[in-house]
């Protein structure tokens, strides 16, 4: 349920919409959005999805390492929320997991391994065009959104929507597939300086991102680019920790 306060989520969508900055990147901005979405629902994951090629949906951005590998699993496997609010163009919410294994008999038993009691998903859309879902996990059951909590979260995902597109200025499908395959390559480097950061410092793969994204932050760099930089270059990989 979204408890804030209307100042805190005026900002929210005020910083969503603010796509139209200088070197604006996708998987910095869907990294960002998850975020700001876990935060303003208190939930225990969050996922983006969107498409690429040949309209597939692909992993993009999560917030722990658990949603990433069910959203991997629900891709893998062809069911599940994020998948149903992509095809329908309409909101998945409020569903017990714990009851709905015979709705999604992959999905659901491993949502709940991991962690997860709750889940809803919704369409990234643009009037008859959707591009993704965002999926909002809950720890607990009965963590539902009211009426007024759906359209809100309705709206992020709208206007997230909007932003990016207006940012590129697409006009043609086959254009906005070529802009989000270029950032579902740049979450593959992620994946991989995550993977190089973990063991460097011996640290899960959760602790690994944040100590990329704090190290971006701190520098004042683009997310992918101290990505690409961890995985070629060992000093900035070593330089992770640095006070």
């Amino acid at each position: 349920m979204i408890t804030v306060s209307a100042q805190q989520l005026a900002a929210a969508f005020v910083e969503i919409a603010d796509t139209l900055v200088d070197e604006f990147n996708v998987v910095d901005y869907m990294h960002m959005l998850t975020e700001r979405v876990a935060g303003l629902t208190e939930a225990a994951a969050v996922g983006m999805l969107l498409a690429g090629h040949h309209g597939r949906l692909e992993f993009i951005a999560g917030t722990d390492e658990n949603v990433t590998l069910v959203e991997l699993f629900v891709l893998q496997n062809e069911e599940g929320p994020c998948l149903e609010a992509f095809r329908t163009g309409e909101p998945v919410v409020n569903v017990d997991l714990g009851d709905a294994a015979a709705r999604w008999p992959r999905f659901a038993p491993l949502a709940v391994g991991a962690g997860f009691q709750s889940v809803h998903a919704f369409p990234m859309r643009l009037r008859q065009q959707v591009i993704g879902a965002l999926n909002v996990f809950g720890d607990a059951a009965g963590d539902d959104f009211a009426t007024g909590d759906v359209a809100i979260m309705q709206a992020l995902a709208d206007a997230a929507t909007i932003g990016l597109l207006q940012e590129r200025a697409v006009t043609r499908s086959e254009a906005v597939s070529e802009q989000l395959q270029a950032a579902l390559n740049s979450r593959i480097v992620i994946e991989q300086a995550k993977g190089a950061a973990a063991q460097m410092h011996n640290v899960s793969v959760d602790e690994a991102f944040t100590l990329i994204r704090d190290y971006a932050r701190h520098h004042n760099r683009r997310l992918t680019e101290v990505a690409h930089a961890v995985i070629t270059d060992r000093q900035t990989l070593g330089q992770l920790r640095a006070p």
